[in-house]
């Protein structure tokens, strides 16, 4: 499928999986991206004690909350989506600070 189709005009299951198989890629592309960020932090952070930032991870779980109950998806999902994705990012900006 070259466009995607909307939620409300897909009449056909095939509609919906290729439409939920591209928002997928371009949501794995922009984690991709995210991590790039991971790098560039690691990189920059001047100690290792500095990549585990409790108030930052704190903040970016309530942005991402807040974007979610904006767009009417459920929050409690994004915040543990996110608990996922901020300790998955810490462990991997670790591994990139100790690789430095």
């Amino acid at each position: 499928m070259s466009e995607t189709l909307s939620a409300a005009a897909c009449t056909t299951m095939a509609e919906v999986r290729a439409a939920i198989d591209a928002l997928d890629e371009r949501i794995v592309t922009l984690l991709g991206e995210r991590m790039r960020y991971m790098d560039a932090a690691a990189r920059i952070k001047p100690t290792r004690g500095a990549v585990r930032d409790e108030p930052r991870k704190a903040q970016v779980i309530e942005n991402a909350a807040a974007v979610a109950e904006r767009v009417g998806f459920p929050v409690e999902l994004v915040r543990a989506l996110y608990e996922q994705l901020v300790e998955g990012s810490i462990a991997y900006e670790l591994d990139r600070f100790d690789a430095r």
